[in-house]
């Protein structure tokens, strides 16, 4: 306690601090999550990815990104098992943003594409088990996120192959590949919309006191669905479209996917947007209700009012230095992707955002799009994958979990050691 009432300004200061560098790793780490596959495919130019990015997860993060957050994001460990202990809570979340930031901004020089939620949860765990001791920790949820290292990315690239190989079907294998994507566009936009509409109120829009039931949320999101079905009908058949698309048969058949695209990574970032900036902030706010409480733990706590900006700006100012790195991976890496194989890598990633926010699971949207794009590439035969850079992003997944402990370990000791 005697730490809280005596530092605690300086606690609120070093805390905001680490939450804007977590904000800014989670920002140039997983822009490639909604970008990536747009720029790989050559629909759009790294600069239009990032302004778009930047547009998108800052307004996800700023207007969605929650009015009032739990102290502690994710249910990894008890804060009331820390109720004697305020000021070990306060250092631990501490350690384990600079934790978190350190091991995003280590994983984006290498070009690696990570799971910033499950980089603070293994920072959390790591502070917890050498302070309260490993039974503080929730460990059916570690076993979950485990399991959704291999669960979540097969769901994907089975979807992914499906979607993929529904286009080479009706589409691109045919005689008039143009006449069946003109026939088929509007029924893969308005499937498109109607994902996309779910994903945007059940994972983006959740934070700002929209109380949907899942019969309203289907009930919207179908008839938004109808309307854009409806209008790219007719869009398809206009000069406007055959103006736009000229390059050629295929290039205008790619012009249908490049649009479902881009609409699907739009709605992408805003998701990822207000979600993930809570990854950033929730730490952050468990510390300033500790010293605004004088050391008491409350089980939540209402946002300070500059707390949501700094997450939004830290994520605006990751994707603007260094965005380019991680998208190069995800978009060319993996294998080669037109605006088509994008497509189905991107809405295969949002089908299975809606299934695991549907069943609970905790999903890595980073490791979810992987997988899709994985799954794309099978279609296309093994050949068509780069098996190297596959290992390295595996092998960087499986180390985040320890990575982001052994690193907030380190920290909270430092951290004791320069306030004791």
């Amino acid at each position: 306690m005697e730490i809280i009432n005596q530092y605690g300004t300086w606690l609120v200061i070093i805390t905001a601090v680490f939450g804007f560098f977590m904000a800014f790793g989670i920002g140039a780490n997983d822009v490639s999550n909604s970008m990536g596959t747009s720029v790989g495919s050559g629909t759009i130019t790294v600069k239009q990815a990032i302004i778009i990015a930047l547009i998108f997860e800052s307004a996800g993060a700023y207007l969605a990104g929650g009015e009032v957050t739990k102290t502690i994001k994710s249910g990894v460990i008890d804060p009331m098992q820390f109720i004697d202990n305020p000021e070990i809570l306060a250092l631990g979340m501490i350690a384990a943003l600079f934790a978190s930031g350190v091991w995003l901004f280590i994983a984006t020089k290498m070009g690696w594409p990570v799971s910033g939620t499950h980089t603070i949860i293994g920072a959390i765990v790591g502070f917890a088990c050498v302070t309260i001791g490993p039974g503080s920790v929730d460990w059916s949820t570690i076993g979950s996120i485990v399991g959704s290292w291999f669960v979540t990315p097969v769901i994907a690239g089975i979807l992914a192959y499906a979607i993929f190989a529904s286009t080479q079907k009706l589409i691109f294998d045919t005689d008039q590949p143009l006449k069946n994507s003109q026939k088929y566009g509007p029924y893969y936009m308005g499937i498109t919309i109607f994902v996309l509409c779910i994903v945007t109120m059940k994972k983006g829009l959740k934070h700002v006191g929209l109380h949907l039931s899942g019969t309203e949320t289907l009930s919207i999101s179908l008839a938004i669905s109808l309307i854009g079905m409806v209008f790219f009908h007719f869009y398809f058949r206009s000069k406007t479209f055959a103006q736009s698309a000229t390059k050629g048969t295929f290039g205008a058949v790619e012009k249908v996917f490049s649009i479902l695209m881009l609409l699907t990574a739009c709605a992408m970032a805003f998701a990822h947007g207000s979600n993930d900036v809570a990854n950033a902030i929730g730490p952050l706010s468990a510390v300033v209700s500790i010293v605004d409480e004088g050391g008491k733990i409350v089980a939540e706590s209402t946002l300070a009012w500059w707390i949501l900006p700094l997450g939004a700006l830290g994520i605006a100012v990751g994707l603007l230095t260094m965005g380019k790195k991680v998208m190069a991976t995800v978009g060319s890496g993996i294998t080669d992707l037109t605006p088509s194989r994008g497509f189905a890598a991107q809405f295969a990633t949002a089908m299975t955002v809606v299934l695991a926010s549907g069943t609970g699971l905790p999903i890595s949207t980073t490791q979810t799009l992987v997988g899709a794009i994985l799954g794309i590439g099978f279609a296309r035969g093994i050949a068509a994958l780069n098996l190297t850079v596959i290992r390295n992003i595996i092998s960087s997944w499986i180390v985040t979990l320890p990575a982001g402990a052994f690193f907030s370990i380190v920290i909270f000791y430092l951290l004791r050691a320069i306030f004791h």
